[in-house]
């Protein structure tokens, strides 16, 4: 080999490289398969969730759609395939972290426990941990819940909340854990369990679905603030800053503060109910100082 052929070897070396390295994290992912896979909810009302007709709406889904968009323009596929993924609190994090569901799009906190498996987007969302009880229930605040069984969802923040608070306090609550937020507000319904502990947002929504909202109210003061983030695949700075770049300008335009308008001020399916749940400063902050920090 002539010294002078070095630099052309090391120039397609680089070539070549440089041609894996863009082979590679979600966006090639979704270039090479022709779909883009979202996890979705099917009760986490109004972020994501099924209407009567069986189709994935809600505040979360909304943005995502925006993303998808955007993810459309970068890899120039208009007809690109967008594949919606049932999840739960359980499985939603395992299902992005073995690359089943590349984007997603429901109510999940980030924190710091939660970083250290999975990336998340710029906070769309900020919450806080109350109750459920039925209005004659007697039930106010967090210690009246003493003696008492409680209900939660299976996998979320909410139940290491009460699981800590009723062995650190000594409550002897009785804590259940349901499948999903629906199951949780059932069980309430049906008096088997005295109150619902979720985000605040959350609750609002089970109520939205109700058919009997008036008997019903959210109590507490809140035991954590939240935020929510889209989810997807670690170490992928790609991916993740194409997702942030488009919800920073969602937000900055003003159309997020619309999709807020829209699923949290307004009647939504299925009942046409409004959760008249005006924008707080922690979300109007986010907006206007976009970043992915938890709270947490």
């Amino acid at each position: 080999m002539k010294l002078r052929d070095v630099p052309l070897l090391l120039c397609a070396w680089a070539i070549a490289t440089s041609a894996v390295a863009q082979d590679t994290g979600t966006l090639a992912k979704i270039r090479k398969d022709g779909v883009v896979t979202l996890g979705v909810r099917e009760s986490s009302v109004p972020f994501s969730y099924y209407d009567d007709q069986q189709k994935v709406v809600g505040y979360s889904a909304d943005l995502c759609g925006i993303v998808v968009n955007a993810i459309k323009d970068r890899l120039h596929m208009p007809n690109l395939t967008v594949k919606e993924m049932p999840t739960t609190s359980q499985n939603r994090l395992p299902l992005i972290i073995n690359g089943t569901v590349d984007l997603e799009c429901g109510s999940t906190t980030n924190n710091t426990d939660r970083e250290k498996q999975v990336a998340f987007s710029d906070t769309t969302f900020v919450i806080g941990t109350r109750l459920l009880v039925a209005r004659n229930s007697g039930i106010k605040d967090f210690p009246d819940l003493a003696s008492k069984t409680v209900v939660t969802t299976a996998g979320t923040t909410s139940e290491k909340i009460l699981r800590e608070m009723n062995y650190k306090n000594n409550m002897h609550m009785n804590v259940i854990s349901a499948k999903d937020h629906a199951e949780s507000f059932l069980t309430l319904q049906s008096g088997r369990a005295a109150a619902f502990m979720m985000d605040d947002a959350l609750l609002y929504g089970q109520l939205a679905k109700s058919s009997d909202a008036s008997a019903y109210e959210v109590v507490g003061k809140p035991q954590s603030y939240e935020a929510y983030g889209l989810v997807m695949r670690k170490d992928d700075p790609e991916f993740k800053a194409l997702v942030d770049q488009t919800l920073v300008a969602t937000m900055k335009s003003g159309e997020a503060a619309k999709l807020y308008d829209r699923w949290f001020m307004k009647p939504i399916p299925p009942k046409g109910i409004n959760l008249n749940f005006p924008m707080t400063a922690e979300v109007k902050d986010h907006f206007a100082n976009p970043n992915d920090k938890p709270y947490q």
